[in-house]
């Protein structure tokens, strides 16, 4: 590349963001014009092909604002999420680059976020991580230098004030809309909206929350934030996934942490002809009903390495059909 193209480069990759944006984010971009926002997961392939990326991508790009790129989630190593991030972006997709405090110091993430905007990526989520126990590798030494919320505090920091955690100034500092993850559904739950306000605190633009099963127990969650007044202060994204069969149900309630299945939700899943067809409607029916909760700005749709079926569920959900219209009137 020549120096002049460089220096075109570096002029449009620093120039500020719209007017009451943080970022050049497409998300962003949906979810302050009231939209309703739909993000999905993009499952990291075990390979260095990037065709594998793109492959996995492909079935979400007509039907998401964002693709998430996971970072070792369980614990387990897959391509890294920067380097998928990067390659989404290259590509023309907006990525959420996860960051998990689990595997880096506060040296190699505040690296890491630098080089992640260098490269055009807008949205970090931040996450404290999963315990290396629960990996394939459990003989790896944890960091943990930090938690979501010191990384968040972290990251505004080097995005509103220029500045590293050591103080140090930084000549460009990095245009990014933050995000962080949020679980209604752990007891104490009437503490779970508090823990969301600190979040919110710490820097949160946006929060992604874990797979949403019990309606009357999510709407319990935001009628709390909508009285503490959060649903103002942040965007809401609810995480839904089809269920592939009353068994897999079973075992998420037993072992995933904070994942409440309702037994009427099981038992219509051992009750249908077609257990993984009955997982899909059920989770169309969940993005319909959480669409209509106040305070809710969007899904987060997660179905692990099966990205066809995310599409079809969110075009098939209807969420969408605003958007068609007008883009007809238009």
């Amino acid at each position: 590349m020549s120096d002049y193209l460089s220096h075109e480069f570096a002029i449009d990759r620093y120039r500020p963001p719209p007017v009451g944006h943080v970022s050049h984010s497409r998300l962003e971009r949906v979810l302050r014009a009231g939209r309703f926002a739909v993000t999905a997961e993009s499952n990291p392939p075990d390979s260095a092909d990037p065709e594998d990326v793109y492959q996995a991508a492909q079935p979400l790009g007509e039907v998401v604002d964002a693709i998430n790129a996971t970072d070792a989630s369980g614990a387990n190593c897959h391509m890294s999420s920067v380097g998928i991030s990067a390659l989404l972006t290259r590509s023309g997709y907006s990525a959420v680059y996860q960051i998990s405090c689990r595997d880096r110091n506060r040296i190699a993430i505040q690296g890491d976020v630098l080089g992640a905007a260098a490269m055009g990526i807008s949205n970090v989520l931040c996450l404290t991580g999963d315990g290396v126990g629960v990996g394939d590798q459990p003989g790896a030494k944890p960091v943990f230098d930090v938690d979501s919320l010191s990384l968040l505090r972290i990251i505004r920091m080097m995005r509103d004030q220029g500045q590293f955690l050591s103080g140090r100034k930084i000549k460009h500092p990095p245009n990014l809309f933050l995000g962080a993850a949020e679980n209604p559904c752990i007891p104490p739950l009437e503490w779970r909206a508090d823990r969301l306000a600190k979040k919110v605190e710490a820097g949160a633009d946006f929060i992604q929350t874990n797979y949403i099963y019990d309606i009357p127990m999510f709407e319990a969650f935001m009628s709390r934030v909508r009285d503490m007044g959060l649903d103002r202060k942040v965007f809401i994204l609810a995480g839904v996934g089809p269920l592939a069969s009353a068994r897999t149900a079973r075992w998420m309630r037993s072992n995933v942490p904070g994942i409440h299945i309702p037994d009427f939700m099981i038992s219509r899943m051992e009750q249908a002809e077609n257990p993984g067809l009955e997982g899909k409607k059920i989770c169309i029916e969940l993005i319909q009903q959480i669409k209509e909760i106040s305070g809710v700005s969007g899904v987060h749709v997660m179905a692990y390495r099966r990205e066809h079926l995310v599409s079809e569920i969110i075009r098939e959900s209807g969420v969408l059909d605003d958007r068609k219209k007008t883009r007809t009137a238009r």
